[in-house]
């Protein structure tokens, strides 16, 4: 009979085992109790221990599945949150943009003006020249060209932190070559689309992959690129408008000629 209690009682948990352990102690010199309290034990504390409610692990384990159920929270961000977020990123980019030294400022807003006077002029005229567009493809090579090599003048100095290696050196061959590619093009439209992958190429080089410049040339960076590239674009719109219209007409005097 002991053996019978001894397992029931080992399978209890440990709050149980210490209430039934004084009555053992109060009733184990009596025989006449060991067989009422073997039936109670059958009867209460065996089942109980069977019980699944009270297992330790599964009462931890229902807490935290009640503690886990529920979804977690997020918060969404209003519109307002967004644009406050927005408006202080370009603020702290102005900011910066306003701290780089004068030469490198005037002298890179100053190299902005043939892409933006290119379709300017086109636009006021109301003509499209494919000189001038040919003239800024060329000038857009030679940017390239530029922004490409001026990888190797960072690197190749003892104390910069950008080391002469392949990662450097070969990828700064990549605008100058797609530059290249931009003058061989007959139509002016491939030309630009070709200076766009490259100036595109050129500022994920400076911005992501190769060591990283001052913050006030990224910026610099990231503005000259925006405005080369959507003045090449400009160009390329104007071009299309001006065949639309160009067919148009011949379309008319054939027709006015019949």
């Amino acid at each position: 009979m002991f053996p019978h209690i001894q397992r029931c009682c080992f399978h209890t948990p440990f709050k149980l085992q210490k209430l039934t352990s004084p009555r053992l102690l109060l009733y184990g010199k009596n025989k006449t109790t060991w067989s009422s309290l073997s039936f109670q034990l059958q009867r209460n504390v065996c089942p109980l221990s069977r019980s699944p409610s009270l297992n330790p692990a599964s009462v931890y384990a229902t807490k935290l599945q009640a503690f886990h159920t529920s979804p977690p929270f997020f918060k969404k961000k209003t519109p307002k949150e967004s644009e406050t977020k927005d408006s202080g990123v370009l603020q702290r980019s102005m900011e910066s943009l306003k701290d780089s030294p004068k030469p490198a400022l005037y002298l890179s807003l100053a190299g902005l003006i043939p892409f933006v006077s290119v379709p300017l002029l086109m636009a006021i005229q109301g003509t499209y020249y494919p000189e001038l567009a040919f003239a800024q493809i060329t000038y857009g090579a030679v940017t390239v060209s530029f922004l490409g090599g001026k990888r190797w003048g960072f690197a190749l100095p003892e104390n910069s932190p950008a080391k002469p290696d392949w990662l450097n050196l070969a990828n700064s061959t990549v605008p100058p070559l797609l530059a290249w590619q931009a003058l061989l093009f007959k139509d002016t439209t491939h030309g630009a689309i070709m200076l766009v992958m490259a100036l595109g190429i050129a500022l994920h080089y400076d911005l992501s992959l190769l060591p990283t410049y001052p913050r006030w040339f990224k910026v610099l960076r990231v503005v000259g690129t925006v405005v080369m590239v959507l003045s090449l674009l400009a160009t390329a719109a104007l071009k299309t408008i001006s065949e639309e219209q160009l067919r148009n007409r011949r379309n008319k005097w054939q027709n006015t000629k019949q």
